[in-house]
């Protein structure tokens, strides 16, 4: 078993599927002769050629538009959004066209492609690099939204993402590219879609999170054992579809949550979670639903540090959780 980047992960997974099937296709600007500017796909092109491998226009609408023709038509494509800030002028697209396939045709076409895309701070990339808008498509009916926090769990669920029938927005929270390690199994194997993960069980209080919030959450909850708080840590890995059984179980357990996501406070994703806890097991709940997020404002450059929850914050909200 080999120990891989969260990045190296991603790579692995794609050269994994694209041995095995000659339908998956890449796409995006830089993937191919530079692979990418991460070098999530270096190499792939020499291995697979620029008929699988395809260096694109930096015209995103156009690279959804395509791969969305070739998901209809039978291949498996993976197109890369090179950073999620720069997703917007696909927005059409994805949410009237590739998320509504399936239901406006009747069931006649299915749309199997999988959007990779960079997502969230920490890399000092300012305000057109940094955004974390998974609740913009959450709302999407027909559209998967699948966050990984791990090497482990990113390849599995990269490859269940490409073999799926549906599509999925897959975001790769980049801060954690290089500086995640973890041991990754050689060959295909796939981490179920809709499942969520208790990372570290827990009696007091239930954090939940995803993406690059779970490893400050467990800093967090290392933080709250000394000062009497015994947390439970959930990593949600997929928001469309969620896990709400995992959730509400672990609610009933430990009778107080706190919400930990790095986007805005104001509709994010935690929202829905809270309202399924509120509305599912508010009779187990022995203190308020509390949310520690970014902030209402644009994504800061120089005061980045103070924007993105730490374990700190995370910390002083479970202290309020639990002394309630």
């Amino acid at each position: 078993m080999a120990t891989l980047t969260l990045l190296q992960s991603v790579r692995d997974a794609l050269l994994t599927e694209m041995g095995l099937d000659e339908r998956v296709i890449l796409m995006g600007e830089d993937v191919g002769h530079n692979g990418g500017v991460f070098r999530a796909t270096e190499g792939l092109q020499k291995e697979f050629g620029e008929d699988r491998v395809m260096d694109t226009p930096l015209n995103e609408s156009g690279i959804i538009g395509m791969a969305m023709g070739m998901a209809v038509n039978g291949l498996r494509p993976v197109p890369e959004i090179q950073f999620m800030d720069f997703i917007y002028p696909a927005f059409d697209e994805i949410v009237s066209e590739v998320a509504k396939i399936r239901y406006r045709s009747g069931g006649g076409f299915t749309c199997p492609m999988v959007i990779r895309t960079p997502y969230g701070g920490g890399i000092k990339g300012g305000h057109y690099h940094s955004q974390s808008a998974e609740a913009y498509f959450a709302h999407t009916a027909g559209l998967k939204v699948v966050i990984p926090s791990n090497p482990y769990d990113t390849k599995g669920l990269l490859i269940a993402s490409i073999r799926n029938e549906d599509p999925v927005l897959f975001m790769e929270p980049k801060r954690l590219y290089r500086s995640l390690k973890g041991e990754v199994p050689e060959g295909p194997y796939t981490v179920e879609l809709g499942r969520a993960n208790i990372v570290k069980p827990g009696s007091d209080v239930t954090l939940i999170c995803w993406g690059a919030m779970v490893p400050v959450c467990m800093k967090a909850a290392e933080l709250c054992e000394p000062r009497g708080a015994d947390c439970e840590v959930i990593d949600v890995r997929t928001l469309v579809p969620l896990d709400e059984s995992t959730i509400l179980e672990s609610v009933a357990k430990t009778g107080r949550v706190v919400i930990v996501q790095e986007a805005p406070k104001t509709c994010g994703f935690g929202s829905e979670i809270a309202a399924i806890i509120a509305e599912q097991a508010i009779l187990h709940l022995e203190g308020p639903i509390i949310r520690v997020t970014g902030f209402d404002t644009p994504f800061p450059y120089t005061l980045e540090h103070i924007y993105l929850p730490d374990a700190e914050r995370v910390a002083l909200a479970v202290g309020k959780a639990k002394n309630f």
